[in-house]
């Protein structure tokens, strides 16, 4: 792999990530841009505990361009994007529209591949691999921010999701805070080590859901599930058989295995509703340990949890939407039209022949 760094011309940075030793990035970017503009503010909720984005300049983000304009496509001739070379393997840049910036943090966009088209799962092995060393990466140089407590790399897919720009991608947000989903985590992580004499959560969850029926796919590094109370309709999460807090720590042995496993997990995605529908919506969000102290959580360290990426569609069937209405959204109880054991069934059904 390559990486070249530069800058667009509103001093945002943007970096490529290139299959070939010998790529050269030499392309300037020749939009008459003025310096990024930015409102975003972290505030704090007093009575949940937790912290909003407030990011009003995202009112005037770009939305649903046609694909001849889509500046995620590599710049040709007089049209010109956010990617000023004729052509990439992956790159990452800036986001024009944070949700947060400065000392809130940082938000970079992730494209997979140039190709308009395409989708994650349309990726070759070489190719996820080096979008899985361009997380890797951004995950290091992110965690050394001082105002970063925790990197989330993530994919939004489908118009239902809510993506404005129909060319594959993804984002990293870069917190200055530990997001409320994983203070949950590291809660029952220190009382299970607590309750156990020492023991791990994760580990736990993986034994046993890896000797169970809801097991999706399993490869010699890779174990992927659905969750004994899976909040979505078809919802899958993938571990690392062995435990590593963040994408850095994994070994040569995964990040091999890995593009296979992933790949195979998003093409049964878009089976699993039949032949003739439409590309299934999904998010995929990987969960890292937090860097620095877990302030709060007495009698563990970043060590103890574990690296895992959870997948998930809000289709609930042909047609369907899963909608987060009264009790997901006003209580944040939710409540699963599709067994987990249907959906675990489901997912190997439409296994790759």
């Amino acid at each position: 792999m390559k990486k070249t760094s530069t800058r667009l011309a509103d001093g945002r940075e943007l970096i490529y990530y290139d299959v070939r030793d010998d790529a050269v990035r030499e392309a300037a970017d020749r939009r008459p841009l003025g310096p990024v503009s930015t409102t975003s503010q972290v505030r704090r909720d007093p009575l949940l505990g937790d912290s909003v984005a407030i990011a009003s300049h995202r009112q005037g983000r770009t939305y649903h361009p046609p694909a001849d304009e889509c500046p995620l496509c590599p710049s040709a001739g007089d049209r010109l994007s956010e990617i000023p070379d004729s052509s990439y393997d992956v790159v990452v840049f800036e986001n024009r529209f944070p949700s947060l910036a400065g000392d809130a943090g940082r938000c970079e966009v992730v494209c997979f591949t140039s190709d308009h088209d395409a989708s994650f799962a349309d990726l070759t092995p070489g190719q996820a691999a080096l979008v899985l060393e361009a997380w890797t990466d951004r995950t290091a140089e992110l965690a050394h921010l001082p105002s970063v407590k925790q990197v989330f790399c993530f994919e939004n897919r489908g118009a239902e999701i809510g993506v404005t720009l129909g060319h594959p991608h993804g984002q990293i947000y870069a917190y200055p805070f530990v997001t409320p989903r994983t203070d949950l985590m590291l809660r029952s992580l220190a009382a299970f080590k607590e309750s156990s004499g020492g023991g791990n959560l994760f580990d736990d969850v993986v034994a046993r859901e890896s000797a169970g029926e809801r097991v999706v796919l399993e490869g010699e590094h890779w174990v992927a599930f659905v969750p004994y109370a899976a909040h979505w309709p078809y919802e899958v999460h993938l571990y690392p058989k062995r435990r590593v807090p963040d994408l850095l720590a994994l070994d040569e042995a995964a990040r091999t295995e890995f593009p296979r496993i992933y790949l195979e997990l998003l093409r049964r995605f878009d089976r699993i509703f039949g032949e003739g529908e439409p590309p299934t919506p999904y998010i995929a969000a990987w969960h890292q340990a937090p860097f620095g102290s877990l302030d709060g959580h007495e009698g563990i360290n970043r060590d103890d949890f574990a690296l895992h990426l959870e997948l998930f569609t809000i289709r609930r069937t042909s047609g369907k939407l899963k909608f987060l209405a009264g009790s997901e959204s006003g209580m944040s109880v939710f409540i699963n039209d599709v067994p987990p054991e249907a959906a675990a069934q489901r997912l190997r059904e439409v296994a790759s022949s």
